[in-house]
């Protein structure tokens, strides 16, 4: 921070305060515009633009610009497959074939603004995907591929996409998964689909559609190693993400090139304090923000080289992250609190096998990780030499927004301190500010990587975040500040549920179990976990020509699985004659959870059915 002027972690914090366009000026200088812009912010709650009237490409400072430095033939991605396959990509490599997908976009017809879904596991061809449809300008829409096909169609008819991406298979707890076959059962169902570019990765039989599908490797094979970077506006669109809603219709969450690229970059500059030499792993997918901001964008925009590893963490034998952590010499390690809980159930022994010394700094991301996580996570993996970097931030925001940086003081289970420029607050129903107890957590300046609106629905956008508190964004999350002014996450308000990193509606999840043709109604609510987090717990009411069984129960977790995909699939189904529901019709999931979590259920006078509540312990 010295570079900046700046002595210790308090004084960054005042200067960011008092003049937070100085803040992020002097960051955005240190990446390439085309054109320079004319004033870093225009704020009009709650419509920000950043670095207003710049010309900018997101992909011209992941790459082009470190092809014709040093950084040429650094190393950009080591992969790894779960069979044990390597791959490596230099920057140069990385560049190369991202033009030829970039040339073969645009032979397609792919242009300026046009949506491509990307439905693919983590390879090597999925950031590539993401940099081509940023290189040309076109919207990426990338979809989890723990997702099934339904869960695709609806994201890509939202987006109204032109291309798609898939795989013919891969690879999890050496199963092979058919995503191509799986994807086939939906793509007459969208409409605006014109092409699907298949990946050859597991080698598994697959049906090509005459003129509509093509093998990836035909259609970059000949195209020319260097394409022209689109000149991009600084607020033009870069992708749409979809996250979970309380309404069960995902929200398509839209961001831009110019804003977005200061903020990730910045915050894994700070927050990470990564280095040339560094070898970096952000062991997410990133079919989620975290892969977005920490595995694609902010990594190549520092010129960084990381890990990417295709598998489940513990397959073939608990030991697999640390063995890779080792392998590659890792020194900066980034991971969800679910991850460490899975691995605390093994034991410490399988960490002790290996030699992770080089680790130097701990990232935490996803949900709130509990004191014990922490602990076990600082210990034996840290050596209890790594300070943990708890970093609290959502698909909307785009960047961390609440964390600490390497030189702060740390307490478990705290995400410490907002980061400099954002005035973050918990807040009453009113909108006051509170010290005791828990509220709602509020963000009151805007910040450079923020989400700009929600795709085609600019109405919920402000509904949804900025209406309940006048110019403050309403987070959906439950905090509490200590008198140190450490904030304490505390897990969500709305009815979303957190599964071992995935955040999944309910109202979604109800959707798909009403859908099959022996339920009448449906409530889901989140159990607690000590691994996942949170599992599904699904209560369920017959039609009346239908029996509870255990093989109903089967067929009910399998649907799920179809309809969305494995990670909504139930842990619990039970069968209920009834559910507590108000007299206008809305069941009382709160009541629900209170019961699975043993809790005192409250007030339940505004009940229209009060049996039914002692109903929910006879559930079978």
């Amino acid at each position: 921070m010295e570079r900046y002027g700046i002595k210790d972690y308090d004084e960054l914090l005042q200067r960011g305060r008092d003049d937070p366009e100085w803040f992020w000026d002097e960051l955005a200088r240190e990446l390439e515009w085309f054109q320079p812009y004319k004033k870093v912010l225009k704020w009009d709650p709650p419509h920000a633009e950043w670095f207003v009237e710049g010309k900018f490409n997101i992909v011209h400072n992941a790459l082009d610009r470190h092809v014709g430095s040093w950084r040429k033939n650094k190393v950009a991605y080591i992969w790894e497959g779960e069979l044990g396959q390597v791959k490596k990509l230099t920057y140069h490599d990385l560049y190369r074939k991202v033009n030829q997908m970039a040339n073969a976009l645009r032979g397609l017809g792919v242009g300026r603004g046009d949506r491509v879904a990307i439905y693919l596991p983590m390879i090597l061809e999925l950031p590539i995907a993401m940099l081509a449809c940023a290189k040309i300008g076109a919207v990426h829409s990338v979809v989890f591929s723990g997702f099934w096909a339904k869960a695709f169609r609806e994201r890509a008819n939202d987006a109204q996409v032109k291309v798609a991406i898939t795989v013919d298979g891969f690879y999890r707890r050496g199963k092979v998964i058919p995503l191509k076959e799986n994807v086939d059962q939906v793509l007459d169902d969208i409409p605006s689909l014109e092409k699907l570019i298949v990946v050859r990765h597991a080698e598994c039989p697959v049906e090509m559609k005459t003129g509509r599908d093509l093998w990836w490797d035909d259609v970059t094979q000949g195209q020319e190693t260097v394409s022209p970077t689109e000149v991009m506006d600084a607020e033009d669109p870069l992708f749409i993400l979809y996250t979970s809603g309380t309404t069960g219709k995902p929200k398509g969450v839209l961001h831009v090139h110019g804003g977005y690229a200061v903020g990730i970059y910045t915050t894994l500059k700070l927050v990470f304090d990564l280095k040339d030499e560094d070898i970096w792993w952000c062991a997410a997918d990133i079919g989620w923000i975290t892969g977005h901001s920490y595995i694609v964008y902010a990594p190549l925009l520092m010129g960084a080289t990381s890990v990417m590893y295709e598998g489940a963490p513990d397959y073939p034998e608990a030991d697999r992250l640390w063995q890779i952590i080792e392998e590659y010499g890792v020194n900066v390690f980034y991971t969800a609190p679910t991850t460490i809980r899975l691995f605390m159930k093994y034991g410490e022994k399988w960490p002790q096998k290996h030699d992770l010394t080089s680790l130097r700094i701990l990232g935490s991301v996803g949900e709130p990780i509990n004191p014990e996580a922490w602990i076990w996570y600082h210990k034996h993996i840290g050596n209890r030499q790594c300070p943990i970097m708890d970093t609290w931030w959502q698909t909307e925001t785009g960047m961390h927004l609440i964390t600490p940086l390497p030189i702060t003081s740390l307490k478990p289970g705290s995400t410490v301190k907002p980061f400099p420029t954002i005035q973050a607050d918990v807040v009453d129903d009113e909108g006051k500010s509170v010290r005791e107890g828990g509220g709602h957590l509020v963000i009151k300046t805007p910040w450079p990587a923020m989400f700009r609106t929600l795709y085609q629905d600019p109405e919920r956008y402000v509904d949804a975040y900025w209406s309940k508190f006048p110019r403050m964004y309403l987070s959906g999350d439950v905090a509490r500040v200590d008198e140190e002014g450490y904030f304490w996450i505390q897990g969500r308000e709305d009815d979303v549920l957190n599964v071992a990193g995935h955040r999944i509606s309910t109202a979604e999840v109800e959707s798909a179990l009403v859908s099959y043709d022996s339920v009448a109604e449906a409530a889901v609510v989140g159990k607690p976990d000590p691994v996942k987090g949170e599992e599904i717990c699904s209560f369920i009411i017959l039609k009346e020509d239908f029996k509870p069984s255990p093989r109903m129960k089967h067929h009910l977790r399998e649907h799920v699985r179809q309809e969305i995909g494995p990670v909504a699939s139930p842990a619990c189904v039970n069968f209920v004659k009834d559910l507590p529901k108000t007299r206008s019709g809305k069941i009382m999931r709160r009541v629900i959870k209170a019961k699975v979590k043993g809790d005192d259920v409250g007030d339940i006078s505004t009940l229209a059915n009060p049996e039914a509540v002692d109903e929910l312990d006879n559930a079978v």
